[in-house]
């Protein structure tokens, strides 16, 4: 595989699990007495808690497999099908509980700063992204490879504090049909992403050829 290639196979679906536009309606909710400038100061956090979570993930990820004996062919199984839950609540334009539990909303909204708790984790790095960069970064060949997953990483980060600055500073209200739209399109790569993640654990387990 390319670098270019593996680029955008790991941009693409980690900006699709992540998927900020659908987290802004949640930050927004959890966040009603707040001034616009609190708001950007807490998104800010909370993109840069989610992008250092998942570089964490991404450089320790296996090594801690490898302390508790799970396989990554395992690991990408359960990747997998964490990302098929997700579709499946995606496809019908829904945020299912695998990102965020409605305690933990309550929780958060309850809270005078939210942005490590609930949005840089779970809203964020929830368990899909986590569990796809540790994947992604196992798939890395070579030091390019390695670090064109980081520099996709830190450019998502920019990208997610980027929404959250255009809906707090322009877009005063999120188009439910768009977001609908957008969410389903996200779906349909969160199937494809999980799907790949199974057939590329089972065929390392030796399973299928």
């Amino acid at each position: 595989m390319s670098l270019v290639q593996y680029t955008l196979l790991t941009a693409v679906p980690l900006m699709a699990i992540i998927n900020p536009l659908a987290a802004v309606p949640v930050f927004l909710a959890i966040t009603p007495n707040d001034s616009v400038e609190a708001r950007l100061s807490m998104a800010l956090r909370g993109c840069l808690v989610c992008g250092g979570i998942l570089v964490v993930f991404a450089a320790l990820g296996t090594h801690i497999f490898k302390v508790f004996g799970i396989s990554l062919s395992s690991f990408r199984i359960a990747g997998g099908l964490i990302l098929l839950l997700m579709a499946l609540d995606s496809l019908q334009a829904e945020r299912g509980r695998i990102n965020e539990t409605e305690e933990e909303l309550r929780e958060g909204a309850a809270k005078d700063d939210v942005s490590v708790t609930p949005l840089g984790v779970p809203l964020l790095a929830g368990p899909g992204a986590i569990s796809s960069v540790i994947v992604f970064e196992s798939q890395a060949q070579g030091l390019a490879q390695t670090a064109a997953l980081y520099l996709v990483l830190a450019a998502i980060t920019a990208v997610c504090y980027l929404t959250f600055w255009v809906f707090l500073k322009g877009v005063r209200r999120v188009n439910p049909i768009a977001m609908n739209i957008v969410t389903r399109l996200m779906g349909l790569l969160l199937a494809a992403t999980g799907v790949e993640f199974i057939l590329s654990g089972l065929k390392a387990a030796g399973v299928v050829n």
